[in-house]
């Protein structure tokens, strides 16, 4: 019996640590510095890809799905690891982009205006995204351009519901860590994760979360973490996390990333915090 444990435990330590080995031997990265010259802005991407379904894509046998990731404010974009060595585990190609620059104004708040007066902040990085999928076209063509997942932490969730919301036909999934200030968006056609923090200094403004029929009606995961705000990134504990990282694993698996095969809707993954 006390074999059986001991090989459980074991089992539980290979499953928490499999995306680490996974990032170290299986996940290429590169860091691309890209200079959009209508715009005359830089843009740092990093990119993450499995190489064995890059090698695939090269060959002609498969077809990337694409997701983005972007950052949160004051948060590096390279700092979003746990969430790109599971969506590149899962044979996507990711490119976590900077959204933001030391020249940029801060990040300010206007209580009473759209979006907090944040709408030209998403526009900048709405035009940043669309720079680098084009300049991702030209380096992989195997790759799903027309079905992409965007992924985002805070104003990076906002960033990436914003453009849903512009592109619907571009986006298949998005999935959010505590975006706060962007409204989902109900679209059947759409997949939607959101994890959330329970922090008193974070708080979601009013219209932005869908009622819990709407998202039980659009097939929206919300998902309750008791996690801090800013511990939605690599910064965060490792039990945070790994949690997420299950969940956003699970996600993967039970919905398409592209037109491979269709989105299911019919099962959200609405969870109480008890049960995380």
């Amino acid at each position: 019996m006390k074999r059986v444990f001991a090989i459980l435990a074991f089992l539980c330590v290979l499953a928490a640590g499999q995306y680490v080995v996974v990032s170290k031997f299986a996940i290429r990265h590169e860091m691309l510095s890209l200079f959009d010259a209508a715009r005359q802005r830089p843009i740092s991407v990093e990119i993450a890809v499995r190489r064995d379904y890059e090698t695939k894509a090269n060959l002609g046998l498969w077809k990337l799905p694409v997701a983005i990731i972007s950052n949160g404010n004051t948060v590096k974009a390279t700092e979003y690891s746990f969430l790109a060595n599971v969506l590149a585990a899962r044979g996507y190609l990711v490119a976590s982009i900077q959204q933001d620059l030391p020249s940029d104004p801060p990040l300010m708040t206007h209580v009473g205006q759209k979006y907090v007066g944040r709408r030209e902040v998403y526009m900048r990085c709405e035009a940043n995204i669309l720079y680098v999928l084009n300049t991702l076209k030209g380096r992989q063509e195997n790759a799903d351009y027309d079905h992409i997942t965007l992924v985002g932490h805070s104003n990076g969730g906002d960033v990436s519901m914003y453009v849903a919301q512009q592109h619907p036909e571009l986006v298949s999934k998005v999935i959010t860590l505590d975006n706060l200030r962007v409204p989902f968006v109900l679209n059947d056609r759409m997949k939607i994760l959101s994890f959330r923090s329970k922090d008193p200094h974070f708080q979601t403004d009013p219209g932005v979360l869908p009622t819990p029929e709407e998202a039980k009606a659009r097939g929206i995961d919300i998902i309750p973490t008791g996690a801090q705000h800013t511990e939605m990134s690599d910064r965060g504990p490792d039990s945070v996390k790994e949690k997420i990282q299950a969940t956003l694993d699970r996600f993967l698996r039970d919905s398409a990333s592209s037109a491979l095969a269709p989105a299911d809707t019919t099962s959200p993954m609405i969870m109480n915090p008890g049960d995380y």
